[in-house]
């Protein structure tokens, strides 16, 4: 009878552990196939191939939570009338956030596209087809690439290989990859685990 409510406790527990890592895996999804799409495209021009970029994608992430809450108009994203940006008067908080400075991203670009449900078709084109974000897309000197998305936004950080377009340094604990947040929560999830048998001695 004593193990009955272990056996419950067990179960929730293994059951909030999967549905809290759900919407990460789906967000991981969306920018890894983001990711691929873009270098696709890169390889049709007969372009290098960027790599992924921690700092540059801990700064994206930071973005899209503040862009995650505006609604998609003509005033934000790849369609964007120029003179009608938004702005964001906490951009140098954001940079410190990841351990980052005006002069180690000037030279780098950051793209915005904002697109209802983040359909990946539509997110791709709005990158390679748009009036703006070809340009960059296609220049050689961007080596490098960070990914974000939250709601309806997706932010696309390009980065170079020079001092001033590197995005570096940045901590390991803002820019955390994909991979050690993961391996983090299973770590957390067999700790609480052991902690439950521990008890159950």
């Amino acid at each position: 009878m004593a193990t009955l409510p272990l056996r419950l406790i067990l179960s929730s527990v293994l059951l909030v552990f999967i549905l809290s890592a759900l919407p990460a895996a789906r967000c991981d999804n969306e920018e890894d196939n983001l990711f691929q799409g873009i270098n696709k495209y890169r390889a049709s021009l007969n372009l290098t191939a960027l790599t992924k970029n921690d700092n540059a994608e801990c700064l994206a992430g930071k973005l899209a939570d503040q862009f995650q809450d505006q609604p998609c108009t003509n005033t934000t994203g790849a369609n964007t009338i120029p003179g009608t940006e938004n702005q964001l008067p906490n951009f140098p908080t954001l940079l410190e956030k990841c351990h980052l400075n005006v002069t180690n991203t000037r030279d780098g670009t950051i793209m915005p596209v904002c697109v209802p449900n983040l359909v990946p078709s539509l997110v791709l084109s709005n990158y390679t087809q748009s009036a703006i974000y070809p340009k960059s897309l296609n220049d050689t000197k961007y080596t490098g690439i960070g990914i974000s998305t939250e709601k309806d936004w997706a932010i696309v950080i390009l980065t170079t290989s020079t001092p001033e377009g590197g995005y570096a340094p940045a901590s390991s604990d803002n820019a955390a990859s994909p991979s050690s947040r993961i391996t983090f929560s299973f770590h957390l999830f067999f700790l609480l685990l052991g902690s439950f048998f521990y008890a159950l001695n």
